[in-house]
This record gives structure tokens, sequence and C-alpha cells, in this order.
């Protein structure tokens, strides 16, 4: 599925370089949804399924790093370059891609569950860089078994409670990124420092704002194993919304009261900016695409990851149109207020839906979503069994 993504994304690169009229750009958009759909749903679950405990907090974080480092290289070489000049500079990227990604091993859990046992212990054995890989095959092979022996109906999904928790903590991970001003920012940096009349010109304020952004999620990926997720994400989320909320007041003052002076505070906008990246950089930008791949059973995963890019789909469609509308008939004030409220409502609300994954194993996370707040339950009974 990874692979699949190559191919569409060199049919879009290759369609921006040759298009001549504006309903070739439109479906070259529909193509790239369609490859980020797959990589959305697909990369999370492969990070999570090849990474141990210990380490999954830093390599599932390095796909938001790498999102961040791929809007950095497209705003750098766009500002600078045509669009078809652009195009055939990003196309040799997904054939790199393909060639080097096909060295990659398949996820062990994807041979269990086809029950192609020796392929799963050669993955085991390439991910962990050891011959005898006897114990985790099969401590991971009861795991996954019994996952499996869950029923994955749709019924299943709403009727059983674990699988609410997951799905509710998912969900909300995701609105409130996406209602946190995160994709609207990415989308409208230009525009913002357009408006907010600064120092530096919009393209270099973008790059500036994206650098950072970059930076900031490798030092976040290298630290999660020091940051509990639920503290982690409540102590970005409130962060946000207060800075999100000091800029709205200075574009409100700015833009509707005409009789206050505010040059000496045109800095505001490109600070404000910077702080956002640095409070979302450990927490919005980083969590909701890790723990993508910690929530879910395997036999639940796929009717999860469907319903969720559903709502985040429309989630993000409706971010964007929400900016563009507010911005336009009230003010850039406007959204930016909308999407600081956001942030402090998420933060109470965290507290209260999302759970703590950090240091366990998949399986321990399904028995944690169902009622072992702790998870020891479950490795006294594995020890009890090796006994």
């Amino acid at each position: 599925m990874l692979l699949m993504t190559s191919f569409i994304d060199a049919a879009v690169w290759i369609l921006k370089a040759t298009a001549r009229n504006v309903y070739i750009f439109y479906f070259s958009r529909i193509l790239v949804g369609v490859s980020e759909a797959i990589l959305f749903t697909t990369l999370p679950t492969y990070l999570g399924e090849v990474s141990s405990p210990k380490v999954r907090g830093t390599w599932g974080n390095s796909m938001t790093v790498s999102f961040l480092l791929g809007e950095l290289l497209a705003t750098v070489v766009g500002s600078y370059f045509s669009v078809w000049e652009t195009s055939y500079i990003f196309l040799p990227l997904p054939v790199i891609f393909f060639i080097l990604f096909s060295y990659m091993p398949e996820s062990p859990h994807f041979y269990i569950m086809k029950r192609r046992y020796d392929e799963a212990r050669n993955s085991l054995r390439k991910l962990n860089g050891k011959k005898d890989v006897s114990e985790e095959f099969q401590s991971l092979k009861c795991d996954v078994e019994r996952q499996m022996s869950e029923e994955g109906t749709w019924k299943e999904t709403f009727m059983i409670d674990s699988n609410r928790k997951s799905l509710a903590a998912a969900l909300f991970l995701k609105i409130s990124h996406v209602f946190g001003g995160s994709h609207a920012f990415v989308t409208f940096t230009q525009y913002i420092f357009d408006k907010s009349e600064g120092t530096f010109t919009t393209e270099v304020s973008s790059i500036i704002f994206i650098s950072l952004g970059v930076l900031l999620s490798v030092f976040a990926s290298f630290a999660a194993k020091w940051l509990s997720r639920r503290k982690a994400y409540i102590g970005s989320l409130f962060p946000c919304g207060i800075v999100l909320l000091i800029e709205a007041a200075y574009f409100f003052v700015y833009q509707h009261r005409p009789d206050i002076n505010v040059d000496s505070f045109h800095w505001i906008p490109i600070v404000g900016m910077i702080l956002y990246s640095i409070f979302s950089s450990y927490g919005i930008n980083l969590l909701p695409t890790l723990m993508m791949g910690e929530l879910f059973s395997t036999s639940f995963r796929v009717k999860a990851f469907i319903i969720v890019e559903l709502v985040i789909s429309m989630g993000s469609c409706i971010a964007n149109a929400l900016f563009y509308f507010l911005s336009s008939n009230y003010g850039l004030y406007a959204p930016l207020l909308f999407f600081g409220l956001c942030d402090i409502v998420s933060t109470v609300l965290c507290y209260f839906i999302l759970p703590e994954t950090k240091d366990k194993t998949l399986e321990e996370i399904q028995q944690l979503m169902k009622g072992n707040r702790s998870g020891n339950n479950l490795k006294e009974s594995e020890n009890l069994m090796s006994v």
C-alpha cells in the first residue's frame, strides 16, 4: 500500500508539470487526497507494528517530521520557481522512495495475520537485528491471534466498549488537531504573514515558520521517550490556545480599531506563529499521527481508519472553509479566535478522552482500553503462563 503511493505521487507531479487548464490541477489535487488517505492510514499502522514500545514515540513521530520537511521544501522551492519547474524538481522523490522502501521488511503482524509464520520470523530478524527471535515471535503471535479472534464487524465497532473508547480517542486527536489551527496555518501561512505587515517578506516569514517547525519536531521526536502522551497533549493545547487568542486580539485591533496605533506591535504575528510552532511541536503536530498506530485492535483497525479518515477529511475541508469565510467576512481575528477557543475546549476534553499509551505494547494498550488501567495484570498473567 505504501509503495503504491509512489505511482500516484509521480502522476501528480507529471500532471502539474504538463497542465494547461485548471481542471488538470483539480484532478491532481484529487489524486493527492487519494495518496494522503493511503499514507495516513497505512504508515502509522506500519510504524506502530515494526517499532518496539521504547522507540515507537521517536519513529512514530518521524512521519510528522517528514511531513513538515516536505512542506518546508515545497515552500522554499515554490517561492522561487514556477509551478512546472517545481513539479520537475520534486518528480524524482516518489521514484527514490519506491526504490529505497522496496528493501524494507513487511510488518510481522501482517504475516501472522496471514499465517505466514516463517516470513514473520524473517521480518522480526531484520527488524530486531538478531537471529533468535523465538520469544518475540511467540509473544507477538499470541497477541495478534487474540486480537484477530475478536469479531471485526461494523456492529462490533460501536458495540464493544474498548472499540468505542479507541475510536473516540482517535477522533478527538484528529479533530482537535485540525480545529486547533494546524491545517489552516499550513495552507494560509503566507496569507497570514501578508496581512501582518511585518519586517520580513511573506515568503521569508513562511520559510522561517516552517523551518522552526521542522527543527522543533525533530527535537520533540527524540524527547518523546520523556513525555507522557496525555500530559504532552494538554501541555500543547493550552498554550497554543493562548497564543492564538493573543493574535486574534492583535488583528482585531489592527483591522477594526484604526484609532489605535499598533505600528510598534507588528512583530506579534510572526512571534505568535513561532510560539505556536514551539508549543505544537511536542503535542498537536506529533501525537495524533503517532497514536493512530497505537489505539486500535488488529481486527478493528481497518474499519476504524475508514471512519477516522472520512471524518478528518470533512473536518479539514470545514476548517479551511471556515478560515477563509471568517477572515473574508469578519477579519483575520475571527478564525484565530475560533481556533484558539477550540484549543482551550480540547484541553479540558483531553483529560477525559485520551488514554496514556507511552511505553506500552500494542496488546497492553488494548487491555488498557478494556479497563486494565496499568497493564500490570496482563504482564502477571503472561508470567504465570510461562511458569
